[in-house]
């Protein structure tokens, strides 16, 4: 029996479950499940993240986890007791597993790749808290390191901020809005802007030097050193180089590391330099020779110096090359640096071109603990600390130091009975109190240990040397006194022992016999003389000798007059000793009590840094003295008091307040000093008033806070001490004490008097006594004395009084302060804090304060909720809300409307403080109760202040709502912002239905209610469908989907409305249409209706719904442009009103709108879903037609039409579709007029007349028909204008237009023209979009697209659509599957203006143009056998199925494809096809021989291969066949009625002859010598040809006119080409075969008895060719022993007659191959002329169509043969006899083109006159660039 469960509730799958019993639930390893039920060793539950399938599995495939339950029942929620932040980690990664990979998919590499890494670390660190054996702090560290890899990796993938609290994830619901910010914000604010820090340090690592001239060990010293004071800023680091230039302990990295620790901020700047001296130990001379003297100096080698200005940029360890300098004289070593620093480059120079000195330098930032997290390996590897001279810029208690650094300067020496100078060596030693010298006391630089003695440079021959060497002695404190320094000169010779001979000293001691230790600064010493071998052990004997010059007594003559002398400069940095006589004759007070007046007068004059060394001692001396002598030092130990504390709130000092905190807690025993402290206190306050000079009264008061510590310590050591005595005396002190102050206090001042800055100094101390006060008063009265002192402040204002700011600074520490906190006090001090707050908000005056205390105030009000009663916390809400709501939502309407700040910080400013008032407001709403909101109601007056109360929350409210408000992945601060909105809009709609409706009805209120609503329901944070699974389920389980709850409220309050909705009709259609379009199915089910409601009011009001039909289509356009709107809208929009219309009146006149509506989304939804790809191509351009005509014809929107017009010519611009363009862009023009009517800027054109926009219209038509090569349409427009310009008599711009007119005639005959193809495609099942779907169209292909380049570009514009394979009709399954199937062939145009082409002497310049423009007929032929085949001869049944496609507008148009309207079917019997094969062949040997009399063919070799294909093809029994077959008896006699056609079937017959005999004439007159062979093969062949066809004389009629041409013969006119002759030459004549031909594939294959060779034929098979409207055949080979063709034969398909008509044809699939009724074969198996015809002369042909030799035609290597190579699926071919596809075709219309010479007389606008003939104009586009379709 299944139990539900009571703790297995939440665990995780340990293996993977099948699932595949009944029931069962698949399982995979991690999962996570919830347990519902269990029974016998078996679970029931569901996958946490699959909720909604539920099953059962094995309990033992589970690890249970620890889990707490939410909301038992059915609906319950299980979360995990475990460590919130493993919780985070878990969902996290989830979360960015499903993104990682997406990442993948969109080639984001490096995140991808980083991210990769990053849960990688997530996941080890998540290991390590699982196992549960970290430490508490590592554990911590562990914790920070997760969470902020967390928000890195939230951050780069744009997820939301998590608010966190100690790394824990915050729920908004347990803490205050205010709160929720404040956490928000810092976390905003920490992602953004970085502190800067205020401690740097300088981490060095010396490399190597490289240098050619080493050999000797070296010395490296560094510090840093300031340029503008000319002093060492550092102690020095000390590195040991050996011979090579390489560190001496390479494995110590302590000794070559080193980290120059406390730079201030201060200390980054240009003239602060790391100085480097570099010493080498060695020889005196450099370049001396070895020899036997052991004995090694120290001499100087060279100094580098870089500025640390250079280091800021560098981010990590940079290796920087030190360039080595030398000074050119030895004696200014000492100054190198500096002479370096100031480029005195005189005075050195580099010491080697190769001398370098590589070091690694880097700046780091922030204080010694936080570089000892972040750089760990830094400090484990080990590196030496370089401390800064004296103390840092702040001083940390518990730091003991006591550094003595001594700088050995200068000396004068005597030379000392020499000849030359000496070389002197300084030996420095410390001694002791007994002159022993103490071990490892003397340091030459960090990074080396301490060692005896010192041993200075050696100046060569220098008896005035300059050091510079500096050293430190860290002495410690005990061992101080007593000790001293002695230093030993020894003269170094360079003779060949090398010795060094003593010859003087000099000392001095460290402290003084007072105490005080050897002052700062330079102290010139004296030199004891002393010999060689002197012992100075006992150092008693020199001791008692003077050591320094000054100090010298007058009668000691001697040594005042010698010369010699040295100087040192000395710096202490001690903790613990002091040099200052004055701060020990305080500390000695009772040994000279005469001196305590002086003493304590002096005290302010001391150091502070000498003062916090003393800190307790000198407090304890003060308030000894006090104890002593209250009556006489009272008031000097109180200032004293006061110097010292208000020292401590110096930067420097502040971190010394513990140490006297922790004093006065610990040590402070001055049990009588509270009276004192109290009765100087109160003097010095009773005295603010009348005092002219404040300056120290308002030092006394700064310096309260500690006063009254003391005073509250004291009385408790006193009350301890006596058992509470004189507590009412006590009292009654404080209380007077209390009455000064608000005395002073309640003073009126006028501006920055002294008084009033005394108030504001004492303010800014006032709260921290508090705290103090606490310790022996009540709450309530410490409340009680806050809030008199507070209430004694004046109450009149002055702006710029500054004691405003300052009494609000009180207020806000006054909140913070633990007073506050506690709800007794709270209560009463609630009142002044809410008076003075409501005072400075309505003034708008320090909001950014008011801001932060309103906001401490209600987060405490929220911790309150949980522990206070709730009446208490009702009443402080009640208080709050009465006093501040009103004035919360002015100022926030305020500062929104404020123009934002220019400087950033300004400006960050801004935003805080919105968003700040904003969280406060949210707050005190979440707060409120229906009690609330009731009482709140209840207390306007009137409805008017009512009234503007709602108006001013509801646009608070829509000012919540904006993107901007909050950052953009503060979507939990959005989350909490709309809950609060939604819950007080259900408050306040019932005032809005008490208090508006009906009579009382305010349009406004209820305007700003459903505007408020519509943009809640609309903004993105709300929009569930967008967020992922995880997420949406996170919102939903806490909120609800709240778009769902507003509609609900936006349909009942519709509802109530009444006769009062008219009012929004139409003005809400939009604004609701928008909610509708949200993809959440209950919401649209809720409000689609109310458009109902809408209809039928307003069909009450006016009789119809145009106002709601004309709304709903404007906003259906802007709306789903935008991206709104699915299939599923339309459907649910249709549905619902179709039904809710059933019942009513008007339901017809409803329907129709609602089909006009669905029918408009369609093509909408259509539109942007093309729309949404990149590059332009068919579809686009093929919807923006169609939705363009819908809105012309359907909607008659005029507007709409024309924006659709100009999104279309862009869309044509962009593809460089020229001529489309133009005819689109005429749509607009023919809607204008030549008016002066003034027409509103739009679109792109500014304010103008109707007459210039129409001007620009045609002068930008013309243009773009000039490019896209339709002159002759430009031709017109240019001929319109020029007219508009005449009546006008603007000459000036009639010339210019007659100038253009003429260049595009010039155009016409000079510039070539590519002949496009024409393709029908077929869009067939439900998969297309509305605008395609199972319709066919033409489409005008683009310039050198064949159809197997057109059908892959169809593919790929349709990567789903399946390839039909043959050219039938298809059925209804293909028109009804839910999929997308194309059917494409090539189709021949059937031009209109015949009266052109067949005109004698037009040029085929002029007659290209119309033979493929204006085209509205298309056709496509398919021969096929009717009947009986009659193997002997096939052509007695070939019939031929021709089909014309009749398009709905003309091609070209606005689009590259049009529709098809019409399509009719006839038959061509095999007699007429016979009939149409001979004229044709007829008509292109005149047309070549014309040619070649007008000497337009550059060689001959076109009409040779003519002639030659024809006179073989007939040799070889082509023409017999028909006689065979049409000229038998048997023929004639069952078809009579074909006797005329015969008739003429035999004259043209014999035409050909005729024509064949003059072409041969002409032939032999033009034909070459080489070829002379070839001509007299073609005069014999020619003469068995007319052998057999018995031909023995010409008939009468085709003598008396030999051959006719069709421009005359023979006419030499250059330009009077046939109109066979395609304008482009020979390749011309090759397309047209394509473009206009209907070729025969041979009836069978090889025939046995074809006499032709193969070379033959591929010389000579020419197929028949058009140029006329007729169709034209190529004639392939009977089965018979002749043939016209080529022994190469086909089925007898006949193709269509497009460009590619013999390419384009699908190719069969094999096993069809044996029905030739049934398929058409491939080009290859059609003779070669077949499908590319004999060229003609190079120079006629258009070099653009080229494909091969000048003089053999070849089949396109592209093409495979289907006998060979089996067709792919994909592949096209017909599979069929019956053919026969509709083609298609957008919209357009067409432009007639007159012939271009004669001009027609004008009569308005030509524009119109050619849209009155079609309906839109055309032209054609041949650029020489591939577009996609259009």
């Amino acid at each position: 029996m299944w139990i539900p469960t009571e703790h297995e509730k939440y665990g995780v799958v340990l293996a993977s479950f099948r699932g595949t019993i009944q029931h069962g639930l698949p399982l995979e390893i991690g999962d996570t499940v919830q347990i519902l039920e269990k029974c016998e060793g078996w679970y029931r539950g569901f996958i946490l993240k699959n909720p909604n399938v539920k099953g059962i599995f094995p309990s033992s495939y589970i690890h249970l986890k620890n889990a707490h339950v939410k909301n038992k029942g059915q609906f319950e929620t299980v979360i995990p007791d475990e460590d919130s932040v493993i919780t985070e980690m878990t969902s996290t990664l989830r979360d960015w597993g499903a993104m990682w990979k997406q990442l993948y998919v969109k080639n984001e590499g490096d995140l991808f790749h980083r991210l990769w890494h990053v849960m990688n670390e997530i996941l080890d660190l998540r290991r390590q808290v699982l196992v549960g054996h970290l430490t508490h702090d590592r554990l911590r560290d562990v914790k920070q390191h997760i969470t902020a890899r967390l928000d890195w990796g939230n951050e780069q993938l744009g997820l939301d901020l998590v608010p966190r609290r100690e790394f824990s994830m915050v729920d908004p619901d347990e803490i205050s809005v205010t709160e929720l910010y404040r956490l928000m914000e810092h976390r905003h604010r920490k992602k953004e802007t970085s502190t800067p820090a205020s401690t740097h340090h300088l981490f060095v690592h010396v490399k190597s030097l490289m240098s050619a001239n080493l050999g000797e060990e070296l010395e490296v010293f560094f510090h840093i050193y300031d340029g503008r004071e000319n002093r060492p800023l550092s102690e020095r680091f000390f590195v040991r180089l050996n011979k090579s230039g390489l560190p001496k302990s390479p494995e110590k990295t302590e000794r070559q590391c080193t980290l120059f620790v406390d730079l201030g901020s201060s200390d980054l700047r240009k003239d602060v330099y790391i100085v480097v001296h570099i010493i080498r130990i060695g020889r005196m001379g450099a370049g001396e020779k070895k020899n036997q003297c052991n004995v090694q100096y120290r001499r100087p080698f060279g100094c580098a110096v870089v500025s640390i200005a250079d280091l800021l940029t560098a981010d990590s360890k940079d290796d920087h090359l030190l360039k080595v300098y030398t000074c050119n004289t030895e004696s200014e070593w000492s100054q190198i640096h500096e002479n370096i620093i100031k480029k005195a480059n005189s005075r050195y120079n580099l010491s080697g071109s190769n001398t370098g000195l590589a070091v690694a330098l880097q700046l780091l930032h922030g204080d010694i603990d936080q570089l000892r997290r972040e750089y760990m390996v830094l400090f484990t590897r080990g590196v030496s600390i370089t401390r800064k001279l004296g103390f840092s810029d702040v001083i940390m208690p518990g730091v003991m130091r006591n550094d003595l650094y001594i700088t050995l300067e200068k000396g004068e020496f005597e030379k000392g009975g020499k000849s030359v100078a000496r070389n002197v060596e300084i030996t420095v030693y410390v001694l002791d109190i007994d002159g022993q010298i103490l071990k490892g006391h003397v340091t030459a630089g960090s990074g080396e240990p301490s060692v005896d003695e010192y041993h200075s440079l050696v100046l060569y021959h220098n008896n005035s040397p300059r050091w510079g060497d500096q050293i430190k002695l860290p002495i410690p404190v005990d061992m101080f006194r007593g000790s001293h320094v002695r230093f030993e000169f020894r003269h170094c010779s360079t003779k060949d022992k090398g010795e060094k001979k003593l010859f003087g000293y000099s000392f001095v001691p460290l402290m003084q016999e007072d105490g005080r230790t050897l002052p700062d600064g330079t102290h010139e010493l004296i030199i004891h003389k002393c010999e060689e071998n002197t012992s100075l052990a006992d150092c008693s004997r020199y001791l008692k000798q003077p050591f320094s010059k000054p100090n010298l007594p007058s009668n000691n003559q001697t040594l005042k007059g010698t010369k010699e002398s040295f100087w040192i400069t000395s710096f202490l940095c001690s903790t613990k000793l002091t040099q200052n006589g004055d701060m020990l004759d305080l500390l000695k007070w009772r040994a000279h009590p005469e001196r305590i007046n002086d003493s304590l007068s002096k005290l302010k004059e001391i150091d502070g840094s000498e003062i916090v060394k003393f800190l307790q001692d000198t407090l304890d001396t003060l308030f000894g003295i006090l104890d002593e002598s209250s009556q006489r030092y009272g008031l000097k130990v109180f200032d004293s008091l006061v110097h010292i504390i208000n020292l401590l709130q110096d930067s420097k000092f502040q971190h010394f307040k513990p140490v006297m905190d922790t004093y006065i807690e610990s040590h402070f025993a001055g049990a009588l000093s509270y009276r004192d402290l109290i009765k100087v206190l109160k003097w010095y306050v009773d005295r603010i008033v009348d005092a002219e000079h404040q300056d120290h009264i308002q030092q006394v008061l700064k310096a309260s806070e500690y006063i009254f510590k003391y005073i509250i310590q004291s009385r408790r050591l006193f009350s301890l001490a006596t058992g509470g005595q004189n507590e009412e005396e006590f009292r009654v002190c404080i209380h007077e004490l209390f009455m000064s102050i608000r005395f002073f206090l309640s003073q009126e001042n006028k501006g920055t008097t002294p008084v009033a800055q005394t108030q504001a100094v004492f303010l800014r101390t006032f709260p921290a006594i508090y705290g103090e006060l606490l310790k022996i008063f009540t709450v309530r009265e410490v409340a009680g004395f806050v809030r008199e002192t507070l209430g004694s402040l004046p109450t009149t204002v002055h702006p710029d009084c500054p004691l405003e700011a300052v009494k609000l600074q009180c207020i806000a520490k006054t909140v913070e302060s633990q007073l506050y906190i506690n709800p007794d006090s709270r209560c009463i001090l609630l009142p002044v804090v809410l008076r003075v707050l409501q005072a400075h908000m309505q003034e708008q005056r320090d909001l950014v304060m008011c801001a932060q205390i309103l906001s401490s105030m209600l987060s405490l009000i929220k911790k309150e909720e949980n522990g206070t009663a709730e009446l208490v916390v009702s009443e402080e809400v009640e208080l709050i809300v009465e006093s501040l709501l009103g004035v919360l939502l002015r100022t926030i309407l305020e500062i929104s409307n404020r123009p934002q700040p220019a400087g950033t910080s300004m400006r960050l400013q801004f935003q805080d403080v919105t968003g700040e008032f904003v969280a406060c407001l949210l707050a005190l709403l979440r707060q409120m109760s229906d009690k609330h909101y009731q009482k709140l109601l209840q207390a306007f007056s009137s409805k008017d202040d009512l009234r503007d109360f709602l108006l001013h929350i509801f646009t608070v409210f829509r000012i919540l709502i904006r993107p901007e408000m909050f950052p953009k992945d503060w979507t939990v601060m959005r989350l909490v912002t709309n809950n609060v909105i939604i819950t007080t809009v259900l408050y306040l709609s019932d005032a809005l239905r008490k208090n508006f409706l009906n009579d009382k009805f305010d349009y406004k209120v209820w305007d700003s209610y459903f505007y408020l609503s519509v943009i809640f329901i609309n903004q993105p944070c709300l929009q569930l469908e967008s967020f992922s699974p995880s997420k949406r389920k996170k919102i939903l389980e806490k909120y609800g989907d709240m778009r769902v709850m507003m509609g609900c409220e936006i349909f009942s309050m519709w509802q109530n409305l009444g006769e009062h909705k008219l009012n929004f009709i139409p003005a809400m259609i939009g604004p609701f249409l928008e909610v509708t379009l949200v993809p959440q199915p209950d919401l649209r089910n809720v409000m689609i209706p109310i458009f109902h409601d809408m209809m039928d009011w307003e069909q009450r009001r006016s009789g119809n719904f145009k106002q709601v039909e004309a709304k709903l289509i404007d906003k259906l356009d802007s709306l789903m442009s935008e991206g709104k709107g699915d299939e599923t809208y339309r459907e649910l929009f249709n549905s619902i009103l179709l039904k809710k219309i059933e019942r009513e009146t008007w339901r017809e006149s409803g329907i129709s709108l609602i089909a006009t509506v669905t029918r408009l989304m369609e093509r909408l939804l259509d539109y942007r879903d093309c729309m949404k790809l990149g590059e332009v191509d068919g579809k686009k351009i093929g919807c923006t037609v169609s939705l363009l005509n819908f809105y012309k014809t359907e909607l008659n929107k005029e507007e709409m039409y024309i924006r659709y017009i100009h999104k279309l010519y862009d869309l044509h611009l962009k593809a460089q579709n020229y001529t489309e363009a133009s005819y689109t862009l005429l749509l607009y023009d023919e809607l204008l007029e030549w008016s002066d009517r003034p027409l509103r800027e739009f679109l792109n054109y500014p304010m103008q007349s109707e007459w210039q926009r129409k001007e620009y219209l045609h002068l930008t038509i013309i243009q773009n028909f000039d490019r896209g090569k339709c002159w002759e349409n430009g031709i017109i427009l240019c001929r319109e204008l020029a007219d508009q310009y005449e009546s006008y008599y603007d000459y000036r711009n009639l010339s210019k237009m007659r100038m253009m007119e003429a260049s595009l005639y010039d155009k016409i005959m000079d510039q070539q023209r590519l002949e496009p193809e024409f393709f029908r495609v077929g869009f067939y099942g439900k998969k297309f979009p509305f605008f395609l779907r199972n319709k066919e169209f033409v489409c005008r292909g683009h310039d050198y697209e064949r159809l197997e380049a057109f059908q892959q570009r169809m593919l790929n514009e349709f990567p789903h659509a399946i390839a039909m394979q043959h050219v039938n009709q298809p059925d209804q399954t293909i028109y009804q599957a839910d999929a997308q199937y194309l059917q494409i062939y090539a189709v021949t145009p059937i031009p209109d203006s015949q009266d052109v082409l067949q005109r004698d002497g037009v040029p085929d310049n002029i007659k290209s143009f119309y033979k493929f423009n204006h085209i509205w007929r298309f056709r496509y032929d398919r021969p096929f056998h009717k009947g009986t085949k009659d193997k002997e001869n096939e052509f007695k049944s070939l019939w031929v199925e021709r089909t014309t496609l009749t398009l709905i507008q003309s091609l070209p148009g606005i689009s590259r494809w049009f529709e098809v309207e019409k399509r009719e079917l006839v038959e061509v019997s095999p007699l007429e096809n016979a009939i149409e094969v001979i004229e044709n062949k007829n008509l292109q040997l005149r047309t070549l021989i014309s040619q070649c009399q007008s000497r337009q063919m550059q060689n001959i070799n076109p009409l040779t291969m003519c002639l030659n294909g024809v006179i073989d093809a007939a040799v070889n029994g082509g023409l017999a066949r028909y006689q065979e077959a049409f000229f038998v008896k048997d023929y004639i006699m069952n078809h009579p009625e074909d006797g005329e056609k015969i008739g003429r079937l035999r004259e043209l017959m014999f035409e050909q002859a005729h024509i064949l005999e003059y072409g041969l004439a002409v032939h032999e007159k033009f034909v070459p010598q080489d070829m002379r062979p070839l001509h007299k093969k073609l005069v014999d062949q020619f003469h068995l040809m007319k052998s057999s066809l018995g031909i023995q004389e010409f008939p009468a009629y085709v003598r008396a006119s030999p051959v006719h041409f069709t421009n005359g013969s023979p006419r030499t006119c250059r330009n009077s080409v046939p109109s066979i002759i395609s304008p482009d030459g020979g390749r011309g004549v090759a397309r047209r075969s394509f473009q206009r031909r209907t070729s025969y594939p041979a009836v069978n294959r090889y025939s046995s008895s074809s006499l032709s060779s193969q070379a033959s034929n591929e010389v000579s098979n020419i197929t028949g060719q058009s140029e006329s409207s007729d169709e034209v055949f190529n004639m392939q080979p009977s089965p018979s022993t002749s043939s016209l063709s080529s022994n190469h034969s086909a089925s007898p398909n006949v193709t269509s007659s497009a460009p590619s008509s013999a390419r384009g044809s699908p190719q069969m699939a094999e096993k069809h191959k044996h029905s030739r009724e049934n398929a058409c074969l491939s080009p290859r198996e059609r003779p070669v002329s077949a499908i590319f015809p004999n060229p003609l002369d190079p120079a006629q042909r258009a070099p653009a169509h080229q494909i091969g030799d000048t003089t053999l035609p070849r089949s396109d290597p592209n093409l495979s043969a289907p006998d060979k190579v089996r067709p792919a699926p994909s592949s096209w071919s017909l599979d069929s006899v019956k053919e026969g596809m509709p083609h298609s075709s957008d919209s357009g219309g067409r432009m007639l083109c007159p012939p271009v010479p004669p001009r027609p007389p004008y009569s308005g606008s030509s524009a119109k006159n050619m849209r009155s003939q079609s309906p839109v104009p055309t032209s054609r586009s041949p650029q020489k660039v591939s577009r996609p379709i259009c």
